[in-house]
């Protein structure tokens, strides 16, 4: 069968490319000399990606560098991944995140992308790269830079000034991308996305993707161009390579998470010539402020749904499976769009904290099975087998090489929750069997459950005829096969193997009953712990592992070129290597310290690097005993300082260095409602609080405004403004955009008056749709004096410094006065601070800084993930910026939510050593109230090989 292809054009082109990527390395890229690369061959036909020739399932998850300032803390999430089962990660690159200024790109540190991307392929990770330029995901502006908003362009689409700037982008980005393609043996890149979500057909649109694909051959881009954009660009000009699909199919809305939409048939979306690809597929759900928390959308999209709803996209017959968010992170800083907050924990497999939710191990039962069946890469429809429950259906595919079987047995409602019985009549190479077999027993299909079923499969050397459990894995291990088995806790099972005589059977473990027949050998049990049996007499032995899904999370398989590793045991296993006779391990453990391993000959074994005792056991596995963690005491925070942080309330502050609100006209989409322009983007305050000051004279000459009505635009639910008059709190708008307010008579002076206005930046738009969304105002749009000349108030304003501190990047800061002096950072002398309690109680509204240092002696050798904790009486208002160690790792508004816990990564918190928090509060009314209790929190710890640097 012919297949579409690319490769690179022999060693002459690889050299080549090499040596012209080493001479465009820019700052913080890796520089050591590389081993001579491979290169290799990525293709796709109806049926699948192959590489090299190989069909290939990409089991692939969402992953965001930039949702994780902690680079050394990379390599766990992509480890995680591949214990799992996954083999490819989708990442998107945000332009902003790497541009702070237009023309300067940064490729350092936290932004390191050589990094990221060597650490996929150290994990034995594919990537598909999607650069954008926009990339939507809920971040800021879609992923376009902050200076953009300043630019009257017409974003996604052929317009010149913006196809200018974005080429500058894709310049910098795809000198990266393709110097880590897998095509020239570099790197693991497979595939890159062209743009993101497009839906535009028109002759723009066409004209549009047509640029940015020809952008990417001519970067040398030389993998399959794919893209999310549905059916649209299949043919014609701007067709990509593969087209996937982008599916959601139950929103966003957590509130109600019981509540289930039926499960999509994507075997109706599929292309002559492509494999059936969903490049975005619901992995979890994004919360707003004020929403019901990443809880409520983790059991909205959890394992049930995983089981139904992925399982249901193989049996339309799925070979690329693509699930946002895998590892969803934190929006950290003011990257977040104004709806959403800081965290982007999404429901995802891996939590924010780096746990495991329990749709991972879902995820892994899923990926093990597809890494391992072969035969699924290859499938066509398949007439179903008789169901005698009329409220089970089953969908089934075959390969027409192997004649493997698949059949997908679950409600013909996928919203049904109802527990159902079930028998099904397969048509086999055995002949025809109504399953199972054995009197008094049943599929059964527990609720919200589907059974992905196997027949007439090759478990190494022996015919599984077929199995009423689902196939976890099956590997070769030493001079025997080892399949592991599993089915619902308490469930029904029946398995029979093809034998051309009796074999020996021994039941090692659990209850597990064999029948001999003229088709084979049949065994019967329940899904109960872990049973195992070992048959003798076949080609080589075969040790089915019968397990409940409880038992199977603790299943784990790492591949090497001398065989495949499984262990039983440990809450994770991250690597496996043959080394001079020794199967060196790494891994995570927690306080079940009995573990087994099943593997080939090694003379020894270490775990983390150490020497590990191993004992034979009956299943002819090595039974060992694993380090356990230590536990984890974290000290109270109880040692504060204040300061006060909002000096520009003063009637005095010297305002003359701030920028003079002197513009007429405006970039944005935003009509001003007032002259002059108000609009902090247009002065270059992009991210946070803006300060403005107007000023007017009270004399003989001049009457004086009575009041000044304002419109702000803050963006989302979170937007709030505060006034105050010559000093005096005026008061606070929350909620809203529109807020007027008097000035008494008594409060106004001889000579200057200063009203000062707090505003916040709470995340621009992205741009979906083309309409420059980006570009809606933030900050004062009118501001209207009451009774007297609209003349009668001149501004300045001051926001963030966008070069404050290059490390951290243009997103950390806002324009409060303790950030514009780098307060996180460079606290001032100790005398500036005074000391203070939590809660606080306090009425004075305005800003105020609390700070605590504390020094953390966390057990080495262990991974553990801390997090900072927000309670607070009922009834406070107010905002607050959380820092750690300088950085900008949470938003809270007190009266919103729903968000008081904080993950904090290593790196940016040290576990071993000093650490200062400081936390800027804007209280936004005259009650008493204020910053609450804060505390660190333990999300978990585990003997592990992870050992993080502090960034300072």
């Amino acid at each position: 069968m012919k297949h579409r292809q690319w490769i690179k054009a022999g060693l002459v082109a690889s050299s080549l490319a090499l040596a012209a990527a080493g001479s465009a390395r820019t700052s913080g890229e890796a520089t050591a000399p590389a081993p001579t690369p491979t290169a290799h061959r990525v293709s796709f036909d109806k049926y699948s990606f192959l590489i090299d020739g190989k069909r290939t399932y990409l089991w692939s998850g969402e992953v965001h560098p930039y949702r994780l300032p902690s680079p050394e803390l990379w390599p766990d999430i992509f480890q995680k991944m591949k214990a799992a089962g996954f083999n490819t990660a989708s990442i998107y690159f945000s332009w902003g995140y790497h541009s702070p200024r237009e023309g300067q790109y940064d490729f350092s540190g936290v932004r390191n992308l050589d990094k990221l991307l060597d650490d996929a392929r150290d994990a034995g990770i594919y990537v598909i790269a999607r650069p954008g330029p926009y990339i939507n995901a809920e971040v800021d502006s879609g992923g376009f830079p902050l200076w953009l908003t300043d630019k009257p362009v017409r974003n996604r689409s052929p317009d010149p000034a913006y196809l200018k700037l974005a080429d500058q982008w894709m310049t910098q980005i795809d000198r990266i991308l393709a110097r880590h393609q897998l095509t020239d043996g570099r790197g693991t890149v497979i595939a890159y996305q062209v743009e993101n979500e497009y839906y535009n057909g028109s002759p723009a649109g066409r004209e549009y993707m047509q640029h940015l694909e020809n952008k990417a051959r001519a970067d040398g881009i030389t993998v399959p161009l794919v893209g999310n954009h549905n059916a649209t660009f299949v043919s014609g000009k701007g067709a990509v390579d593969v087209s996937g699909w982008d599916y959601y199919p139950q929103g966003f809305d957590c509130s109600h998470p019981s509540q289930w939409k039926p499960a999509p048939d994507m075997a109706a979306h599929r292309f002559a010539g492509e494999p059936l690809f969903t490049a975005e597929f619901q992995g979890g759900a994004f919360d707003p402020w004020g929403g019901p928390g990443y809880a409520k959308c983790a059991q909205l999209i959890n394992d049930r749904f995983a089981n139904v709803f992925y399982k249901e996209n193989i049996a339309a017959g799925a070979t690329a499976q693509n699930f946002y968010m895998l590892f969803g992170g934190t929006s950290w800083g003011w990257q977040a769009i104004p709806q959403n907050y800081t965290s982007y924990d999404y429901g995802a497999a891996i939590t924010e904290g780096r746990q495991f939710d329990p749709k991972y191990y879902e995820d892994k039962r899923i990926g093990y099975f597809l890494h391992a069946v072969t035969p699924i890469t290859k499938t066509n429809a398949l007439a179903a087998g008789r169901v005698d429950n009329p409220r089970v259906v089953d969908r089934a595919r075959i390969n027409p090489d192997t004649g493997t079987q698949f059949h997908l047995v679950r409600h013909g409602d996928t919203t049904a929750s109802t527990v159902e019985a079930a028998h099904l009549t397969l048509s086999l190479k055995e002949g025809s069997f109504t399953v199972p077999q054995q009197a008094g027993t049943a599929i059964t299909i527990d609720g919200r459950e589907s059974k992905l079923l196997l027949a007439d499969y090759m478990l190494g050397a022996t015919r599984l005829v077929y199995s009423t459990s689902e196939l976890m894995t099956d590997a070769t291990v030493g001079n025997r096969d080892i399949a592991v088995l599993y089915g619902r806790h308490g469930s029904d099972g029946e398995t029979l193997l093809g034998f051309a005589a009796q074999p020996k059977v021994t039941v090692l473990s659990g209850t597990v009953s064999q029948h001999w027949g003229k088709h084979g050998l049949r065994l019967d049990y329940r899904h109960d712990g872990l049973a195992r049996v070992l048959i003798d007499g076949g080609q080589r032995p075969l040790l089915p592992l019968i397990g409940d899904d409880q038992a199977t999370q603790r299943v784990w398989r790492q591949d090497t070129p001398k065989g495949s590793v499984l262990m039983i045991g440990s809450h994770l296993l991250r690597s496996a290597k043959y080394d001079d006779g020794t199967l060196a391990l790494t891994g995570d453990g927690d306080s079940d310290a009995r573990a087994e391993l099943f593997a080939g000959d090694a003379s020894r074994l270490t775990w983390n690097g150490r020497p590990l005792a191993a004992t034979h056991t009956a299943s002819g596995s090595l039974a060992v005993t694993l380090p356990v963690p230590q536990p984890i005491t974290l000290p109270k925070l109880d040692h504060w300082t204040r300061r006060a942080g909002a000096p520009e309330i003063a009637r005095n502050f010297n305002d003359s260095k701030w920028r003079v609100a002197n513009f007429t006209t405006t970039s944005s989409i935003t009509k001003p409602g007032t002259l002059p322009v108000l609009f902090a983007d247009d002065y270059g305050f992009h991210t946070g609080n803006t300060w403005y000051r107007g000023h007017f004279t009270v004399d003989a000459h001049h009457a004086a405004p009575s009041g000044l009505k304002l419109k702000v635009i803050s963006g989302g639910k979170g937007g709030a403004f505060s006034a105050w008059l010559n000093g005096h709190f005026l008061g606070s708008v929350t909620r809203s955009e529109i807020g007027a307010f008097s000035f008494p008579a008594t409060m106004l002076v001889p000579g200057d008056n200063v009203v000062s206005v707090l505003t916040v930046n709470m995340g621009h738009e992205e741009d979906y749709d083309s309409t420059g969304e980006n570009r809606t105002a933030r900050g004062i749009v009118s501001a209207e004096p009451i009774g007297a000349d609209a003349k009668a108030v001149t501004w300045r304003l001051q926001g963030a410094i966008t070069d404050e501190n290059p490390q951290r990047g243009p997103y950390n800061f806002g324009g409060l006065y303790g950030e514009r002096h780098e307060w996180p950072i460079k606290s001032g002398k100790p005398a500036d601070w005074q000391p203070a309690v939590l809660p606080a109680n306090t009425a004075q509204p305005g800003v105020t800084w609390y700070r605590s240092n504390v020094s953390l002696a966390l057990p080495k050798g262990q991974d553990t993930s801390l997090g900072l904790q927000i309670t607070d009486p009922p009834g406070r208002h107010y905002h607050a910026m959380i820092f750690v160690n300088g950085w900008q790792m949470g938003n809270y508004i007190a009266d919103l939510g729903p968000q008081h816990r904080f993950p904090i990564p290593d790196g940016i918190i040290d576990p071993h050593g000093k650490n200062n928090i400081t936390i800027a509060v804007w209280k936004t009314d005259a009650s008493p109230g204020g910053l609450g209790t804060v505390s660190l929190i333990d999300y978990g710890s585990y003997t592990s090989p992870v050992d993080v640097t502090a960034i300072r």
